[in-house]
């Protein structure tokens, strides 16, 4: 067997992201595999995110905006982001920057076949892949795995549907995407619509849900085409490409460690926002993480804080959602006609401060959101004092 120092189990955006984020600190001298099923050669799935300033990726960025359209309850208006900027990335133009990435990094290899199993052993971890073993100190997986629900969490998902049109006609305005659309019909859902247009007659449309259960695909084309007709006027067009995704939204924990020498990323480790399913950025702050403390410890097992209040106003918004007190046309309206963009922004990427967190907390129904906090005290301390619950999110 190959000895390596790092295992990496899943080339997707979390596994490629740590190698690279292993190799830009510098540890150049530590081996390195990375396994997946198969080469990755179809645009498969799309990233947005918000930042100030150039992505590590920036090579791989596709279209990037200034400014984004937002409709809500009670406002409807263009915002100016400044600092920062919208950005898409394409599976499939991430995976071949990568690719022509690791060709220039002697200490990574790549194999692909299916992956078996991961077990710990007292040295580290071998990986088993088509039948054969890979050993190394230290396994980094992103294989997700459901886990069994506890009545005092939440359970939703972020599920959409995604064409890439062409019109006959000029349709979209290329200097705008439209962040969250709120003006499709909700029902009883968290329903809103993407536009991120490519130029004046091509656009990637996507139309997404929170809720605990999926739709059929007809219902989502059916969705998509009501969209294009009524808010976008576009009633003849070619579907270039088609994206379908399901991302959880929970808050339940996802432990960083899985067993002694193997570390959860990406989504399998929780990386994607309770409360809006976004993760590219959580999995490059999760690399540089794991990155820090390998080169202060040696060990690339991280100290999660004891409370973290973003994720336990997460939970307030889910049980919000889940219990119909409020509905996200309403809360992330009221985000946006009470607050400066680049507020919001800094808030749902976690980087606001208690005083800022405050107004935002002030943009809400704060009587439905203080009893969704008192559910969510209630839940919680119920369950650890032995009483069942039921579990009201699970559908």
């Amino acid at each position: 067997m190959a000895a390596y120092d790092f295992i990496i189990a899943g080339a997707g955006a979390a596994g490629l992201s740590l190698a690279y984020h292993l190799n830009s600190a510098g540890l150049h001298d530590k081996r390195i595999l990375l396994l997946d099923r198969a080469p990755k050669t179809v645009n498969d799935r799309t990233w947005c995110f918000w930042e100030a300033g150039q992505s590590p990726y920036e090579k791989a960025v596709f279209r990037q905006w200034g400014r984004v359209w937002f409709h809500g309850e009670g406002v409807s208006r263009r915002l100016e982001l400044s600092p920062y900027r919208y950005k898409m990335i394409r599976g499939l133009d991430f995976y071949q920057h990568m690719q022509r990435w690791l060709a220039r990094q002697p200490n990574i290899d790549i194999k692909y076949g299916e992956i078996e199993r991961l077990e710990d052993t007292p040295e580290g971890v071998t990986a088993w892949q088509n039948g054969q073993p890979h050993r190394a100190r230290w396994a980094f997986s992103s294989l997700y795995k459901p886990q069994p629900r506890q009545p005092q969490y939440h359970y939703l998902l972020q599920h959409f549907k995604g064409w890439v049109v062409r019109t006959p006609q000029p349709a979209f305005d290329p200097s705008a995407a439209t962040f969250m659309d709120f003006r499709v019909e909700q029902h009883g859902d968290v329903r809103f619509a993407y536009v991120l247009p490519f130029d004046e007659r091509t656009a990637l449309v996507e139309y997404t849900l929170f809720s605990g259960e999926l739709l059929g695909q007809a219902d989502y084309d059916a969705g998509l085409r009501d969209y294009l007709s009524q808010f976008c006027g576009v009633r003849e067009f070619e579907i270039l490409e088609a994206e379908f995704g399901v991302i959880p939204m929970t808050d339940a924990p996802h432990g960083l460690v899985q067993s002694p020498h193997v570390l959860n990323i990406g989504i399998a480790g929780g990386r994607a926002k309770a409360s809006t399913g976004y993760a590219f950025k959580r999995i490059q702050a999760q690399s540089r993480r794991i990155v820090e403390s390998l080169l202060h410890t040696g060990q690339p097992v991280y100290r999660e804080p004891a409370f973290d209040r973003h994720a336990w106003m997460d939970s307030i918004y889910l049980e919000a959602l889940a219990s119909k007190r409020v509905g996200g046309r309403e809360f992330f309206g009221g985000l946006f006609r009470k607050n400066p963009p680049a507020r919001v922004l800094r808030f749902l990427d976690e980087e606001t401060g208690p005083l800022e967190d405050l107004r935002i907390m002030l943009s809400v129904d704060i009587p439905r959101f203080t009893a969704a906090a008192l559910e969510v005290g209630r839940s919680r301390l119920f369950t650890r004092a032995g009483t069942p619950r039921p579990d009201r999110f699970a559908s």
